[in-house]
C-alpha cells in the first residue's frame, strides 16, 4: 500500500509538540498524514478537564501522546501535579480517543521497574516504582488500559535529545565550565536518541494502522530503547569522547571519574538497572535497533554544532 494511500485522511494529534520527542514526532509522522502538534499553552495535559474539547474540535484518527511531567526531582514535592499529567490526564486522553475510535500512542519509561532484577526487564515484569515520577507513569498506564482497547505503550529510557533539558546538553555545558566531573557510575540504562524513539514511533504506527485496517491489530506495550547498555559514567565519557574534537578549545575538562550513587544524593531514588529488553518490539514489527553508542555518535555528527550554540 503507497503512503499517499495509507494517509489518505489520516488526522494525528500530538500532544508535548516542544518536548524532546513531540519535536521530533512532528517531523517523523508528517509522511502518514496531516499532523496536529499541540504544544502546552494549546493542550495542557495538568488541565484534564479542557481535553475533551481540544479532541472534539479535531477528531483525530490517532492521537500520538508526547506530553509528561519528567522532572523525576521535582515530581517528589509535586506528586499531586505529576499525578494529573502523567496519569489523570492520560486516562482522560484514552478514552477521548476510544470515542473517535483513534488509536492511542504512548509513552512510558524504565521507571516504573524498581530496578532490583539483575537482568534486563521484559514487558511482562511486575511494574515496582521506587519514585513519585515513576509511580504516575505506571498510572497512566494503568488508566489508560482501563479505558481503551486500542494502544500502544513505547517504554522508553535515558531519553536525550539535541534540545530540552537532558543529560547530553548538561554534560557538553559542564566540560565547558568545569575541569572534573563525577558522574554515577553504579546505575546501568539504555541512553536513547528522542529521534530514534520518532522514526520507529512511525514505523510501528504504520503497520498498526494497517493491522487495524486487516483486523489483526492487537494493543500492547513494547520496550523502546537502544541496544546495549552502559552507566551514566559511562555515557558521559562516550559524549566527551566524541565531542573533544569539536569542542577542545572551549572545553576546560581534564576529568571525568566514576562516583557511586550514595556519593551524589538526589530527592528522588533511581532504579539500579534500567535496563529493557526489545526483543519484543523487534520481533513484532520486523526492527533491529542501534546499539546506544552508535545513535549518539549519528545525533551529535548532524547536530553538534547546533547543540553548542543554543
Amino acid at each position: 500500500m503507497a503512503i499517499q494511500e495509507f494517509s489518505r485522511g489520516l488526522r494525528i494529534m500530538i500532544t508535548g509538540a516542544n518536548g524532546q520527542v513531540g519535536w521530533e514526532l512532528t517531523r517523523s509522522l508528517l509522511p502518514l498524514g496531516e499532523v496536529v502538534a499541540l504544544d502546552r499553552s494549546q493542550c495542557d495535559l495538568s488541565r484534564p478537564e479542557t481535553l475533551s474539547n481540544i479532541v472534539n474540535e479535531i477528531k483525530p484518527n490517532m492521537i500520538v501522546n508526547a506530553a509528561a511531567y519528567t522532572s523525576v526531582d521535582e515530581a517528589e514535592k509535586e506528586e499531586t501535579l505529576a499525578n494529573t499529567i502523567n496519569g489523570t490526564a492520560v486516562g482522560v486522553l484514552a478514552d477521548e480517543a476510544r470515542k473517535q475510535n483513534a488509536l492511542f500512542v504512548h509513552y512510558s519509561t524504565d521507571y516504573v521497574f524498581d530496578g532490583n532484577k539483575p537482568t534486563p526487564y521484559t514487558e511482562v515484569d511486575t511494574p515496582n516504582p521506587i519514585n513519585a515520577y515513576g509511580l504516575s507513569k505506571l498510572a497512566g498506564e494503568k488508566s489508560l488500559r482501563q479505558v481503551n482497547d486500542e494502544y500502544l505503550i513505547f517504554r522508553t529510557s535515558w531519553v536525550y535529545a539535541t534540545r530540552g533539558n537532558n543529560f547530553l546538553r548538561t554534560i557538553i555545558r559542564l566540560s565547558q565550565e568545569r575541569e572534573e566531573l563525577g558522574i554515577v557510575a553504579d546505575q546501568a540504562g539504555v541512553p536513547t536518541w528522542a529521534r530514534l524513539i520518532s522514526e520507529t514511533t512511525a514505523y510501528c504506527i504504520r503497520q498498526s494502522m494497517l493491522e487495524r485496517k486487516q483486523g489483526t491489530f492487537s494493543s500492547d506495550i513494547y520496550h523502546l530503547t537502544a541496544t546495549g547498555q552502559t552507566s551514566w559514567f559511562g555515557f558521559a565519557k562516550k559524549i566527551v569522547e566524541l565531542i573533544s574534537p569539536i569542542v577542545n578549545e572551549k572545553s576546560k575538562l581534564s576529568v571525568v571519574k566514576p562516583i557511586k550513587t550514595v556519593e551524589y544524593p538526589t530527592p528522588a531514588k533511581r532504579p539500579m538497572n534500567s535496563c529493557m529488553t526489545i526483543d519484543k518490539l523487534e520481533q513484532h514489527f520486523g526492527l533491529k535497533m542501534p546499539k546506544w553508542d552508535s545513535a549518539l555518535k549519528l545525533c551529535l555528527e548532524d547536530n553538534c554544532i547546533d547543540i553548542l550554540s543554543q
